[in-house]
C-alpha cells in the first residue's frame, strides 16, 4: 500500500483460503450477505483488479480507486445505483477482507440517486397483464400485486409462512433483514392452495428420491439439519427441476427462477399493449398506489410495504396528486 494513504490496520479476519476472491466470498458468507450480493461484489473486485493490470489491491490506493470509479462513470456510463454498488464492493474488500481502514475512503463521494416517480399501472392494466399470464406465473404476479411483495419475497415464500386460516402471509428476512405480515387476498386462496398442492407433489417426490432438503437461512441448516426436508420449509413456488446450489454445490430443489418469471411478465405486458416500462416491481408500486387511492392510511401502507421511514412511502402520494388532477392546467381555462 502506498505510504501516502496512511492505512490503519484493523482486525484482520482469519481465512481458510489463500486466494483473495475466495477470502472475499468467505467473509461475505460469514456476514450472511445474500448470494446476489456475493456475486456482485466478486464481479466488481475482479473488474477492479483487471482494470489495474492484475495488481493486488493492497498495492493500490486512493488514486487508483478514484480512477476506477471515474472509468465506470465516464467510460462505461453506469447508473448511479451500479456506481454505488461498485464502491460498496471496494469498501467491503478493504475494510472487511484486507482489514485495512483507509481514512480517504470516508471522503469518496457516493453518487446521490435521483428521485424518480415510480411506474404505476392502472387497475385495468393490472387486470390485462394478469389475463396474459398462466399457471404459477399468474399466481405469483397476483401475489406480488395483492400483497405488495417484492419479487424475491414471493419466490422465497415458504409453505409454513402462508396462513390460510387467518388469511395472512409472513414475509421473512425481507430487505434490511426485517419480517412483516401482509394480507392474503381472499380471491387468491384457491389458486394459492393449488400452487401449494403442486409444490407438495415435488416435495413428496424429493423425499422418495432422498434429495437433500431445500436451502435454509443462515446457520439454521447446521442447527436443524433435517428442517430443510420438512414440508413447512419447502418453497411455495418450487422449481420443477433440481439444480446445484452455487455455494454448497449440493444438488437440491431451488425456488422458481426470477429470470423465467421476468420473461413471462415482460411478454404479458407487451401482449397487453401496455407502453409503460413495467417490471414485476411495478406490481408493488401499483399495490401501494391503489391502496392509497382507496383511502388506506399511509402508515398502514408503510407497514405493509416494510418501509423503515414513511418518507419512502410518500413517493406514492406524488403519483396520486398528479393522477387525481387536483390542479387544473391553465390551458383548460382558454377558449380555443
Amino acid at each position: 500500500m502506498n505510504s501516502h494513504n496512511n492505512p490503519r490496520k484493523s482486525s484482520t479476519p482469519v481465512f481458510q483460503s489463500t486466494r483473495l476472491l475466495d477470502q472475499l466470498r468467505e467473509q461475505i458468507r460469514y456476514l450472511h450477505y445474500s448470494l446476489r450480493t456475493e456475486e456482485a461484489y466478486v464481479y466488481w473486485v475482479k473488474n477492479f483488479i483487471r482494470f489495474h493490470n492484475l495488481e493486488h489491491p493492497r498495492e493500490l490506493g486512493q488514486v487508483q480507486v478514484e480512477a476506477y470509479l471515474t472509468y465506470l462513470a465516464v467510460q462505461r456510463k453506469v447508473s448511479v445505483s451500479t456506481h454505488r454498488q461498485a464502491l460498496s464492493a471496494l469498501l467491503f474488500l478493504y475494510q472487511k477482507v484486507l482489514g485495512v481502514a483507509l481514512p480517504w475512503m470516508d471522503e469518496l463521494a457516493r453518487p446521490v440517486p435521483k428521485k424518480r416517480i415510480p411506474v404505476v399501472l392502472t387497475r385495468a392494466e393490472v387486470q390485462a397483464v394478469l389475463s396474459h399470464l398462466t399457471g404459477e406465473h399468474k399466481v405469483l404476479a397476483s401475489l406480488l400485486y395483492g400483497c405488495g411483495m417484492r419479487l424475491f419475497e414471493g419466490l422465497r415464500l415458504r409453505v409454513k409462512d402462508v396462513d390460510f386460516d387467518r388469511k395472512v402471509i409472513v414475509v421473512r428476512d425481507a430487505k434490511g433483514g426485517k419480517d412483516r405480515v401482509v394480507m392474503l387476498p381472499i380471491s387468491l386462496l384457491d389458486a394459492l392452495k393449488n400452487q401449494c398442492h403442486q409444490s407438495h407433489a415435488l416435495w413428496t417426490q424429493d423425499r422418495v428420491n432422498q434429495v437433500p432438503g431445500v436451502e435454509m437461512p443462515h446457520a439454521l441448516e447446521v442447527k436443524y439439519p433435517k428442517a430443510g426436508q420438512t414440508w413447512g420449509w419447502h418453497w411455495v413456488f418450487a422449481q420443477g427441476t433440481l439444480s446445484t446450489d452455487p455455494r454448497s454445490k449440493t444438488v437440491r430443489r431451488h425456488h422458481a427462477y426470477d429470470q423465467t418469471f421476468q420473461r413471462a411478465f415482460k411478454h404479458a405486458v407487451q401482449t397487453a399493449l401496455i407502453l409503460k416500462p413495467a417490471t414485476p416491481h411495478t406490481l408493488r408500486h401499483s399495490f401501494a398506489t391503489h391502496l392509497l387511492q382507496a383511502g388506506t392510511d399511509i402508515r398502514t401502507v408503510q407497514e405493509l410495504l416494510g418501509h423503515s421511514d414513511v418518507s419512502t412511502t410518500m413517493i406514492y402520494t406524488h403519483v396520486l396528486r398528479v393522477a387525481a388532477g387536483g390542479t387544473a392546467s391553465p390551458l383548460d381555462a382558454l377558449q380555443i
